[in-house]
Formats: structure tokens, C-alpha cells, sequence
């Protein structure tokens, strides 16, 4: 019986290579959510990418692990049923060196209504690890 090599899941942000292929999670957002590099995304970008990822995979856990402290709830309470369809960042800009904005579309579907939420998230850099703070819906 002959064997086929696994074709690798592409992560669920979307995000591309240079020849505009989608990147596989294991690549992507998969090592901030778990393994060595945990919570370690290397700018804004990756890490709102990691937790639209997170959202996806019903993550509560690492969405508060990198929600800041001045603003995280106490908990976060995912509807399973809600299914993820898309991710769309328009922007990304550095606000000096420890704080940055990304402004993304996500789409998804809940309780049978499309859901198109776009949004400009703040982000800050401390310790060398970035934190979502906050964001307003636009």
C-alpha cells in the first residue's frame, strides 16, 4: 500500500509566504501557542495572527495569557458553535519600539448570522513580550 506524505494544515490567520501560499500552523502561529516559543510572538502582527488562531481553536486559555493584565477579564467564555471563516489585516503600524496597532477584519458565522468584525487593536511590547490591551470596533 502505498503511502502519502500528510499535507500540512495551513494556519488558520491566512497569513502567506512570498509566493503567496498559505503558511502551514505548525509554521505560523502554532509554536506562539504552544511549545517552546509559547507566548513569544515577535511583533503585534504575529501575535493578534496567534490569537485569531486561538479563537479558532477555542483557545480561552492562551487569549488571556496574552491579554495585559490592565485590562484582561477574569475569564472568557467561548461559544464553540461560532466558526472562524477568515482573517484580513489591512494594517500594521509601529507606534515607537513597545507599542503598535493592527487594524483586521475577522469573519465568522454564529448562531447561523455572518459576522464581519473590523477592528484597530493596541498592542504593547513589555518585557520583551508583546500584549494585546484593547481595541475599538470600526
Amino acid at each position: 500500500m502505498a503511502r502519502t506524505a500528510a499535507v500540512p494544515l495551513p494556519c488558520p490567520c491566512g497569513r502567506t509566504d512570498a509566493r503567496g501560499r498559505l503558511l502551514p500552523h505548525a509554521q505560523c502561529c502554532g509554536p506562539y501557542l504552544a511549545g517552546p516559543q509559547a507566548l513569544s510572538a515577535p511583533d503585534a502582527q504575529s501575535l493578534m495572527r496567534s490569537r485569531y488562531s486561538a479563537f479558532v481553536q477555542g483557545r480561552a486559555d492562551y487569549l488571556l495569557a496574552t491579554w495585559h493584565a490592565s485590562t484582561r477579564p477574569a475569564q472568557l467564555d467561548l461559544d464553540p458553535a461560532t466558526r472562524w471563516l477568515g482573517l484580513e489585516v489591512r494594517a500594521h503600524r509601529a507606534l515607537g519600539a513597545d507599542h503598535a496597532e493592527v487594524e483586521f477584519i475577522a469573519r465568522f458565522r454564529v448562531a447561523g448570522r455572518a459576522v464581519r468584525q473590523h477592528e484597530r487593536s493596541r498592542f504593547v511590547r513589555e518585557l520583551g513580550r508583546w500584549w494585546y490591551v484593547d481595541g475599538d470596533v470600526l
